[in-house]
Formats: C-alpha cells, sequence, structure tokens
C-alpha cells in the first residue's frame, strides 16, 4: 500500500470507529482496524514502507486515543515486525485467514498495551481492559474480513502504477 493512501485510510477508519464504538455503546472494548491496516503491511508492504506506514498509523492512534504518547506507536511498530516474521512462515491469501491473522496480532498488541499501561501508570484499570479483551479481538478479526478486499486492492493498484515505465 502507498503511504499517502495508509494514512488517510488509517485516519477515516479511526474516525469510523470512534463513531461506530460510541454509537453501539462498547465503554471497555474497541473495533482495533489499525491492527488490521498493520497486519496487511506486515504482510505485503516493504520493510521500510511498512515500518514508517506503521509509524504513522500508531501515532495517530496516539493521538486520538489519550494514552501515553509513544505507547501504540512502539506497538505499532513492533506488531508490523511480528507480522512481517509470521508472513514468512504462514500463506494468508483469503479473508477468513487474514481476520484470523489479524486477530490474533490484535491480540498480541492489545495485550503489550495493557501490560505496558500497567507498567507505567498506578491508576490503569487492568482487569476492565482485559475483561473486553475477548470482544475487541472477535470485533477486529470482523473489521479485518470485511477490509481484505479493500487492502487487496488499494495493495495491487500501488504494485500495478510501480512497474509503468521504462523498465518493466
Amino acid at each position: 500500500m502507498k503511504f499517502l493512501v495508509t494514512v488517510l485510510l488509517s485516519l477515516l477508519l479511526l474516525s469510523i470507529e470512534s463513531v461506530v464504538v460510541k454509537y453501539l455503546g462498547l465503554t471497555v472494548s474497541r473495533i482495533d482496524v489499525t491492527v488490521a491496516i498493520v497486519a496487511f503491511l506486515g504482510l505485503r508492504a516493504s520493510l521500510s514502507e511498512g515500518a514508517l506506514s506503521s509509524f504513522c498509523v500508531g501515532y495517530l492512534v496516539d493521538l486520538m486515543s489519550g494514552q501515553p504518547t509513544g505507547l501504540y506507536t512502539f506497538l505499532s511498530v513492533f506488531t508490523f515486525l511480528i507480522c512481517r516474521l509470521a508472513g514468512t512462515l504462514v500463506d494468508i491469501r483469503s479473508g477468513p485467514s487474514f481476520a484470523l491473522f489479524a486477530a490474533a496480532a490484535d491480540l498480541g498488541h492489545a495485550v503489550l498495551s495493557v501490560f505496558f499501561l500497567w507498567l507505567t501508570s498506578s491508576q490503569a484499570a487492568v482487569a476492565s481492559l482485559l475483561s473486553g479483551l475477548l470482544l475487541q479481538v472477535v470485533l477486529t478479526a470482523a473489521a479485518a474480513l470485511c477490509l481484505f478486499p479493500l487492502f487487496k486492492r488499494i495493495h495491487a493498484a500501488g504494485r500495478d502504477s510501480a512497474e509503468v515505465g521504462l523498465l518493466r
């Protein structure tokens, strides 16, 4: 995926996510669409493009979440690197397999965020964050399943435009 498209898509999906979460009345859980984006980047993007895009996606989450600055930036890049490593071991070609992959990435991302919040904040309600973890993973998997065709189309469009020129 191209960098600018990734950042704009992340901003759009974060905005939609915040409205949907508030509309559904989810106070403990959320739909972590950014982890789905980072997981797809881990599977299909180059190292530099994916790391930079993951950094920007994490920074957007930091800006919109109100959590300690740098937490989601670090976790997004870390999740990208772990997904890139896991992508060498598994073959993700369908929507359901990507949904499972994104759910696993979200589980690791959420557990690490709760752990770091517990380390850095004495007021962090770890029990309430962990209680909504299963719902968050399921909602993220559902969102990843719905977004997979869009991600594939954006990735294919970026790959086709890169092949235009004298040296194909």
